[in-house]
């Protein structure tokens, strides 16, 4: 069971194994830390460039870091990174989730050229 009674975010978190009813989404805790630490999103923030007048553009790193989480809760396709938004999860993740719309829209508003950028390395 995850404990959230102390301070808001992760490192008000106590994880605990006491309940035989445990749920799979729990890790997502350890996940979230894990990419804080990293600071992965802030890293997304500033590294993704889509041009501004593309739908979806706005705040890339919170659009990849709701995509990162969804992953890693074994989500394959857009509609079900709907779990992010279930439950306490959008409160222990920090608020704000992208709708799985929004997170489509985003993804879509990459071209065939950022893939081509990825190939270069």
């Amino acid at each position: 069971m995850v404990h959230d009674d102390g301070a808001v975010g992760l490192d008000g978190l106590e994880v605990v194994f006491d309940d035989e009813r445990v749920v799979s989404d729990a890790g997502v805790a350890l996940v979230a830390t894990l990419a804080q630490r990293l600071g992965i999103e802030a890293l997304a923030q500033q590294r993704v460039r889509l041009r501004r007048d593309r739908p979806g553009a706005a705040n890339a790193g919170r659009k990849v870091i709701a995509l990162v989480y969804a992953m890693a809760l074994g989500a394959d396709s857009i509609d079900d990174t709907e779990i992010l938004r279930a439950g306490r999860t959008r409160r222990l993740l920090g608020g704000w989730i992208p709708a799985p719309s929004t997170l489509g829209t985003f993804l879509r508003a990459f071209t065939f050229g950022h893939v081509r950028q990825l190939d270069g390395g």
